[in-house]
């Protein structure tokens, strides 16, 4: 049997998931649609990541105007990192939803 190169911790918590690393994963938050928030966004998500190669960040604004998304798809490297991106976004008063 050959022995694992991970600690046991590390290998629990990428059983977590059904993602490989590294991945494109799309990292998607709502708020109001206010000035700035497409930075912010951008910001909170970037600190953890980088953009993955030819996926520009995108936004839809809804059909009332009141909300903006913001898409941004990053180049994912572990389930710890994306842990952290969810943190700060759900930790941000601005933002309302994260997916």
């Amino acid at each position: 049997m050959m022995a694992s190169k991970q600690p046991p911790e590390q290998e629990v918590i990428e059983r977590e998931t059904l993602l490989e690393f590294p991945c494109k994963f799309p990292v998607k938050a709502m708020g109001k649609n206010a000035e700035g928030f497409q930075l912010l966004v951008e910001t909170l998500v970037l600190t953890h990541a980088e953009i993955h190669a030819g996926s520009p960040v995108t936004t839809n604004l809804s059909d009332s105007g009141k909300y903006l998304s913001v898409t941004v798809t990053i180049e994912a490297r572990s389930k710890a990192q994306l842990d952290s991106i969810y943190q700060d976004l759900t930790d941000c008063e601005q933002v309302l939803v994260a997916l």
